[in-house]
């Protein structure tokens, strides 16, 4: 197990983020909690982690404004050498009728804010020697996904950019790594696959938890993933 660490994960008071977010905590890492708009929900989340026996903290930005990342990234006090990039957003259309803004806005959320938030963290996180990133990508971007042009596309460009980016980080002491979840029970997700749906795609035959998705974060956070990095791990129940 590798010693406390700090770790940003982005999108923190979802409910995939906040799964992340509990698991770090319960390894013994200090968590920030990201959110843009959802302040009372990670107030909340990092509450919940220090009443039991973790450490926590939120911060606010939107990851699609750099001068605003850059600055609260900068008041962080010390380097954060575990980053989860989880934040992201849905905003479906067939692609005729998909309008401007609708892609625009994921690709924002999805690949601007993964700039916008790993590059000003990256020569802190070098000086260190170590560090783990770990991008949220989806089974969207590996299989693709009819009314999904825009997320697939945002979330394979965050595929490429987490291969390219190990191979530039690997003689410091960082791994960067993706975890493409499918379908995972979540309250943003819940009507939208019905259960025979979930049935006929997903070999398991079950929609993956948040929790499941955490402890893949966690392996990749951890000493015992050190020989571990530019890969693409699929927690799909078999899907991909």
């Amino acid at each position: 197990m590798s010693a406390p660490k700090r770790a940003l994960v982005t999108g923190g008071s979802g409910a995939i983020g906040a799964a992340i977010c509990r698991r770090l905590a319960r390894a013994g890492h200090h968590v920030y909690v990201h959110t843009h708009q959802a302040l009372n929900a990670a107030e909340a989340l990092a509450e919940d982690i220090r009443a039991r026996g973790g450490s926590a903290e939120t911060v606010q930005f939107d990851v699609t404004d750099p001068a605003s990342t850059h600055e609260r990234l900068a008041a962080l006090p010390g380097p954060i050498q575990i980053l989860v990039n989880n934040a992201g957003v849905h905003d479906d259309a067939v692609l005729p009728g998909m309008r401007r803004e609708q892609w625009h806005r994921v690709i924002d959320v999805s690949v601007n804010g993964f700039f916008n938030v790993t590059q000003p963290l990256l020569l802190p996180m070098i000086r260190t020697r170590w560090g783990r990133i770990i991008n949220i990508s989806s089974v969207a971007a590996l299989l693709g996904n009819r009314g999904q042009v825009n997320y697939a596309a945002a979330k394979g460009a965050l595929n490429s950019a987490t291969k390219a980016l190990a191979l530039e980080l690997a003689t410091r002491g960082i791994t960067v790594n993706a975890i493409a979840p499918g379908i995972i029970a979540t309250p943003m997700s819940e009507g939208a696959f019905p259960e025979a749906h979930i049935q006929r795609l997903v070999p398991l035959g079950r929609a993956g938890r948040p929790e499941e998705v955490a402890d893949a974060a966690a392996f990749l956070a951890s000493a015992e993933a050190s020989y571990i990095t530019a890969q693409i791990l699929s927690v799909d129940g078999g899907m991909s």
